[in-house]
């Protein structure tokens, strides 16, 4: 039991601070996007206003790695963002695998206390027979409140590590939305205008 009350501290922990992290106003600033769209558009950009918008979300850190490479291809703009685009990923994943790994030890945990309660009162019966039925049965609740309370523990950090992988994949489209705007803004190559395949003259005979 004392494993699984840790557990579940430690669940309850991760998903407060990450609900608390992942908050839509602290990864997409409202009108953020359409801000740096637009010191783009005028050319009003230097490095202090760029490290200032990294630092304010992740949102502002994926565009900032966009304007840091402004300058250079479209392939080069988008490579910038994707790598960028990982390594947010990894630091708004950060604590899930933990809270993910209690969701599946939890039941196991507690059944393995349960087998353990089984096997001792099993081993006193051994040595001192039945006795009474109702401390018998007694003793097997008790055991049991193990799996129930692994149950517990798992359930909730199941359905709080699969919310919380769905609210950062959808963080994730809008992020790469606001990018692939900002890099039409950015993009400095004009596409060639198309020109008329010139038809084969007919030889005069």
């Amino acid at each position: 039991m004392i494993p699984l009350l840790l557990l579940a501290v430690a669940a309850l922990a991760i998903i407060v601070e990450r609900a608390w992290t992942l908050r839509r106003v602290a990864v997409l600033p409202p009108n953020l996007g359409r801000e740096v769209r637009a010191w783009a558009g005028t050319g009003r950009l230097d490095p202090a206003h760029i490290e200032s918008l990294r630092a304010t979300s992740p949102l502002g850190a994926l565009l900032a790695a966009a304007l840091d490479v402004r300058n250079r291809p479209r392939e080069v703009i988008r490579e910038r963002i994707e790598d960028t685009g990982r390594h947010l990923v990894h630091r708004m994943e950060r604590f899930l695998n933990a809270l993910g790994t209690i969701a599946a030890a939890g039941p196991l945990l507690g059944l393995f206390g349960t087998v353990v309660g089984m096997i001792d009162m099993f081993l006193g019966i051994l040595d001192h027979g039945v006795g009474d039925v109702n401390q018998l049965a007694g003793g097997i609740g008790k055991a049991l409140v193990c799996t129930a309370t692994g149950m517990i523990v798992a359930v909730p950090a199941l359905m709080a590590h699969r919310w919380l992988r769905g609210r950062i994949a959808g963080y994730i489209v809008d992020m790469e939305h606001e990018a692939i705007q900002l890099l039409d803004v950015l993009d400095p190559v004009q596409r060639p205008v198309a020109r008329p395949v010139p038809q084969p003259q007919p030889v005069l005979e």
